[in-house]
């Protein structure tokens, strides 16, 4: 039994750490990873999901939340989107849309990042998953990016329900 579950959580480690070193430089590193006293938001209805959604401006009020939250598997082995989750080697993405880039106080962004002047929003985002270095030429965020642009406004959709409150 004890050999079971060391292998399920070495499995666990390996997932979370597969995403991780893909194309460009290391990634951001957290300065901690400690959880927030915050509680978790509860996940949205169907319904409110929809609303949140339609509500983002076009065309990403077209996205397909299936697609977006398969294809944010990537970002989850470095980033946690609920409330009161930690910072991974990625900060955690709860509260995103409206935030300022590197404003989270307890993680170690890039200078680069520190210096943007970017707010997050669904085209910022967007922009970002698509080519973070085309962004942010000096971040440390070594993730390729997603080429599909549909694939990134489904993301942009999905993120919208997980990292704000119904």
């Amino acid at each position: 039994m004890r050999v079971a579950v060391s292998l399920m959580a070495l499995a666990a480690g390996a997932v979370l750490l597969s995403g991780c070193g893909k194309g460009g430089s290391s990634a951001d590193q957290s300065a901690s990873t400690t959880e927030s006293a915050a509680p978790a938001a509860p996940a949205p209805t169907a319904e409110q999901a929809k609303a949140m959604v339609a509500a983002l401006p076009a065309p990403y009020n077209t996205a397909d939340l299936a697609n977006g939250e398969g294809k944010f598997t990537q970002c989850r082995s470095c980033h946690t989107p609920v409330q009161g989750g930690g910072n991974l080697v990625g900060p955690n993405l709860w509260g995103v849309f409206g935030r300022k880039a590197a404003s989270l106080p307890d993680f170690n962004y890039s200078d680069g990042l520190k210096k943007s002047g970017i707010t997050w929003d669904a085209a910022q985002i967007d922009k970002w998953i698509a080519d973070p270095h085309a962004v942010v030429p000096d971040t440390r965020m070594s993730f390729a990016g997603l080429k599909s642009p549909k694939d990134r406004i489904d993301v942009v959709g999905y993120l919208k329900t997980v990292t704000t409150a119904p």
